[in-house]
């Protein structure tokens, strides 16, 4: 068996983090189960572990805020940021297809195994030591959801605010282009029917447009 050690977590049964390896085309391959069940454990798993660590490390925080910051921790962007930290692309077991058309970085595929490997270290040990392994790999993502609010797209979450509100009309308008053509810098404004709620600049339009967005958002919170 080729690994039988992940992220500082050294396995009492290796064949569970083989299977938590193996990915559906490896195993048609070779007729044997793939990661999926533990796949579907797993994310119950980490779903859990962060809910009791975000509530039990931030007792201010309402409901909707832990829901949003725990949201943003296990996403897929989030989990395959974990995956990447432990190397998981590079032990993955991969039919011959999914290998050449480039299994090894595909999000999805990086995704499912983290959770795959949380679940087979719960089964292998206990919740305790699970969430040790879980949040060791995670601190990083934890940390910058918290600092993010758990927003990665501020447009979307500004939307969201104020659908909950009734019916509203949300605009972005361009205030400013600066600098040479090479290295334009945009200023955006986002007005929420007519009047002006946050304003941001960026490289890009869509950037400043996210971070009218967040600045719209920072005005909210308080």
């Amino acid at each position: 068996m080729k690994y039988t050690e992940i992220a500082g977590y050294k396995f009492n049964n290796p064949a569970l983090l083989e299977l938590a390896l193996s990915h559906t085309s490896y195993a048609n391959e070779r007729h044997k189960q793939s990661n999926q069940r533990l796949e579907f454990l797993g994310d119950s798993v980490v779903g859990l572990i962060i809910g009791e660590y975000i509530y039990e490390n931030f007792p201010k925080m309402h409901e909707g805020e832990l829901s949003r910051i725990r949201a943003g921790i296990v996403c897929e962007k989030g989990l395959v940021k974990c995956a990447e930290k432990i190397g998981l692309g590079n032990m993955l077991l991969l039919g011959k297809g999914e290998e050449m058309s480039g299994g090894r970085t595909r999000p999805s595929n990086l995704e499912d195994a983290f959770e795959a490997v949380v679940g087979a270290v719960f089964l292998d040990s206990d919740f305790y030591l699970a969430k040790e392994f879980a949040l060791r790999v995670m601190r990083d993502i934890i940390k910058e959801m918290i600092a993010k609010d758990g927003i990665e797209d501020y447009k979307t979450a500004l939307q969201e605010y104020y659908q909950q509100k009734g019916d509203v009309k949300i605009e972005y308008q361009l205030v400013e282009e600066t600098g040479p053509a090479h290295a334009k810098v945009y200023t955006m404004a986002v007005n929420v029917n007519g009047r002006r709620e946050g304003q941001g600049s960026g490289h890009s339009k869509k950037d400043a447009e996210q971070n009218a967005a967040k600045n719209a958002m920072s005005r909210v919170k308080k």
